[in-house]
């Protein structure tokens, strides 16, 4: 493959609702530049991009692949992204380095769930964005309703780039609006062709759709709109370019990646000559020079020390470990030296790869604003910036959202608790959103995601990747136990059984600390010698003991405060041993006695959803036993905060993505410890006892 410059390179993430053909396009793209000789299919499972054997297993992407392809003396390099929201993490990734988004919309279904998140991606990020209306040979596909409802959804930067040709009801062609041309299909090219005359004066409608919305991206061309002057084709372009870089324009091209490959390669010619170059699109990347601390402007230049950023890794048993990085600055040779920014420690770049899936091709050297791949590197992980030494430079790591489905992994055999922990690492060096960790109470290993999609992916990947068997639990919740009166009881431990006996006596009052985030508070109000200062640590240990696992369902104990105010000794049989049993007795007593209660933990929630949802949300909320605190206006949707006890929330992920159709998400973090319900904490100490009862099993 050639080596090509920031002037020559697109990066494009290419986004869309799950089904509509993202893969497909990616495909055809392939194969009219000449890289394949036959298209593949999604459902034969024998497409470039989805080769993991979990996307040809369920034909639908799970993880972002890399396609260059080479066209008109140029490079693109897409990034194939998946449309389930469970794997919006390697969407993400794909975001960090992209110049800018190529949107697909079903022409059947028109703008779905997938494409709205598409588009809010991009005003996240401040991308471009390029719409393409996939599907148009289907008997149902419907442009200009597709259109009235991307101009409904997102404004009057909407500028539909052709309109289709059809002859006896299929797809046969395209008028190119900008150079009012006729285009039909001729394998994978296209040939002029006559505008039909009963399409003119759509043609002419469309143009001055396209004019208004070039017109919007330059003084001067508002004044000749104004005036009901024509544009140039020269003219159009210029202002497209332009719009795409300032957001203002969103060019529509329609076509089908699996029956007209003509319309792919207008597409093609369109992404090269409608949209500006890499360092035009994006002219210079925000980064910290650990030197001084200070943000610098990162030029998209290859005059400027090298500069990295790993947005990917790959941790494969057969492809073995690849850092997937863009080339920030300068040039990067086989053999250069490298300084990872995040782990100060420096690192050879032997053999260089442009990635095509899982084909690696070997290149010399990859200029600024590509993206590449390097084999073998110890310390580089995602997100780290790899620098020349020279110019440190830490750039901003990938923003991933939060996993907030999270299951207990047990597995299916003794003894492969530490094998899972090993493949976990290397699992979650491929995707970030997956969080791992052993719950220091319940001691289990609970898994997060983002999604039971992503879980499932999980499960399979551990058992043919790594050969472990797992089930997935709902984890336990971490209740706690506390008293809310005070009682002043005796434990007296004593034990005689020939020889030295055992003797301790304590008189201790327990009470309500006030404070929720310390287990216990020990003090101690002894006069007169009554229980000798050295027996005190004995004593406090006893009730250290006590806390792990309360009387009433053995949950840690938080809030008691307890406080020694007399008690007695015995000269030979008193022991430290003796005094802890005697406070352990003491704090069982007084525990049942004080009003014990269970506290549930509670979470504090942020639900971002359109409007038309907020009052199920709302309603289903109170159904959890949440209370929602207040609303707030963000953009085209609502903020709704809210508290609720998390035992209710373990399956808010998906309940949520049915209730708003996908378009719901939430923030969600504990909050505190509170009282739980009397009904509610019946059916705890039931669960509890049964759980208990289990484990002696």
């Amino acid at each position: 493959m050639k080596c090509y410059s920031a002037s020559q390179i697109r990066n494009v993430a290419v986004l869309g609702h799950s089904g509509c053909g993202k893969t497909s396009l990616v495909e055809a793209f392939l194969h009219v530049s000449g890289v394949t000789s036959r298209l593949g299919k999604v459902d034969d499972g024998n497409t470039v991009s989805d080769y993991d054997a979990e996307e040809v297993r369920r034909k639908v992407s799970v993880s972002g692949s890399i396609i260059p392809v080479e066209w008109n003396g140029g490079k693109i390099n897409f990034i194939d992204t998946p449309g389930y929201f469970d794997f919006a993490g390697q969407v993400r990734e794909a975001l960090s380095v992209a110049d800018m988004l190529l949107i697909v919309v079903s022409a059947k279904s028109g703008v779905e769930v997938g494409s709205e998140i598409a588009w809010d991606y991009a005003e996240e990020m401040g991308l471009p964005r390029l719409i393409f209306i996939n599907g148009m040979d289907d008997e149902h596909a419907d442009l200009d309703k597709v259109v009235e409802e991307l101009k409904e959804k997102f404004g009057k930067s909407i500028a539909p780039m052709q309109i289709p040709i059809k002859e006896g009801g299929k797809f046969v062609g395209y008028i190119n609006v900008v150079k009012k041309a006729g285009r039909k299909f001729d394998g994978t090219k296209t040939k002029e062709c006559e505008i039909p005359a009963e399409l003119t004066d759509e043609l002419e409608t469309i143009r001055l759709m396209v004019e208004e919305a070039v017109a919007e991206t330059d003084d001067a061309l508002m004044e000749k709109f104004f005036a009901e002057e024509h544009f140039s084709v020269d003219e159009v372009y210029t202002g497209i370019q332009n719009g795409l870089a300032a957001h203002m324009v969103t060019p529509v091209l329609c076509g089908s990646a699996t029956t007209s490959l003509g319309s792919v390669s207008g597409l093609l010619d369109a992404i090269v000559n409608s949209s500006p170059p890499t360092e035009k699109l994006r002219k210079s990347t925000k980064a910290t020079d650990t030197r001084t601390d200070a943000e610098v402007d990162v030029a998209c230049s290859e005059s400027d020390p090298l500069a990295l950023f790993v947005f990917k890794t790959i941790s494969d048993p057969y492809v073995g470990r690849l850092t997937i990085f863009k080339v920030m600055s300068g040039i990067l040779k086989k053999d250069a030296q490298l300084f990872n920014v995040n782990k100060e420690t420096e690192e050879k770049a032997s053999t260089l790869y442009v990635l095509r899936g899982k084909e690696q091709i070997e290149v010399s050297e990859l200029r600024a604003g590509d993206i590449g791949a390097l084999a073998k590197l110890q310390n580089a992980g995602t997100s780290h910036s790899l620098c020349a030494k020279s110019r440190p430079l830490r750039f901003e790591p990938v923003k991933y959202p939060a996993a907030l489905l999270s299951m207990a992994m047990l597995p299916k055999n003794k003894g492969d608790e530490d094998k899972i922990g090993q493949a976990m690492g290397k699992l979650m060096e491929e995707d970030r959103t997956l969080k791992f960790a052993v719950n220091a109470v319940t001691k289990q290993s609970v898994v997060s995601a983002l999604g039971d999609n992503q879980l499932d992916v999980l499960v399979n990947k551990l058992r043919n990747r790594h050969k472990l068997e797992v089930n997935l639990i709902v984890p336990t919740i971490q209740y706690r136990e506390m008293i809310k009166g005070k009682v002043k009881v005796q434990g007296r431990h004593k034990k005689q059984s020939g020889g030295r006996g055992q003797f301790g006596d304590v008189h201790m009052e327990f009470e309500p600390s006030g404070d929720l985030t310390k287990p216990y508070v020990f003090e101690e109000k002894i006069f007169g010698g009554a229980v000798p200062k050295n027996f005190f640590p004995a004593i406090e240990k006893g009730i250290q003991e006590c806390v792990l696992a309360g009387p009433l369902a053995a949950y840690p104990v938080v809030g008691i405060k307890a406080t020694l105010v007399d008690g007695s000794y015995h000269d030979v049989d008193s022991s430290e041993m003796a005094f802890k049993l005697a406070a352990i007795i003491a704090f069982k007593e007084a525990f049942l006695k004080a009003k014990p209660t269970i506290l549930e933990p509670i979470a504090k929630i942020v639900v971002t959803v359109p409007d038309d949802y907020t009052g199920d949300v709302m309603g289903d909320m109170n159904k959890r036993r949440g209370r929602v605190l207040g609303m707030e206006k963000a953009g085209r949707k609502t903020n709704i905060s809210a508290e609720a006890p998390m035992a209710e929330m373990f399956k808010y992920t998906t309940d949520l993505r049915s209730m708003t159709q996908g378009r719901g998400s939430f923030t969600m973090e504990f909050d505190r410890y509170e009282e739980a319900p009397a009904e509610a904490q019946t059916k705890i100490v039931e669960s509890r006892k049964k759980e208990l009862e289990k484990e002696k099993e």
